[in-house]
């Protein structure tokens, strides 16, 4: 992993993501706290995740994956990268109405576990070898 530099993309990775997950929280709860209250938690993703993705593509472009794969300058890299993120929506979408909706009533907060578990390992990949690759 260190000789093709997954390691170190796996890092940065990680600290950007972390920062975006900070920013998707700082907006996804005082939303789910006074907007999108009990099951209508899943309405505060498109607006958390539209602020995150953000931040995120310039942290991704810039520091993740800098070195890695070429840049498109026609735009092309920026829908493929639109299309992983909206992937990364419908799941988060799918974990918070399944988590917060009729079948299990949970808190708003319990969604954010596999937002920032299992959706980041999935963009990471299609990041790496489909969009930045």
């Amino acid at each position: 992993m260190r000789a093709s530099g997954m390691l170190g993309q796996l890092i940065r990775f990680g600290i950007a993501g972390a920062i975006s997950s900070a920013i998707y929280s700082a907006v996804y709860l005082p939303l789910t706290a006074r907007v999108f209250t009990g099951s209508h938690a899943v309405f505060a993703v498109p607006f958390a995740f539209a602020v995150a993705v953000t931040a995120g593509f310039f942290l991704h472009s810039a520091w993740s994956f800098k070195g890695h794969g070429t840049r498109d300058t026609s735009g092309k890299q920026h829908v493929k990268f639109v299309l992983v993120q909206g992937f990364g929506l419908l799941l988060n979408l799918a974990f918070t109405w399944i988590i917060t909706g009729p079948l299990f009533h949970g808190a708003a907060w319990v969604a954010l576990i596999p937002a920032f578990t299992v959706i980041p390992v999935a963009t990471f990949a299609l990041n790496r070898q489909w969009v930045f690759g």
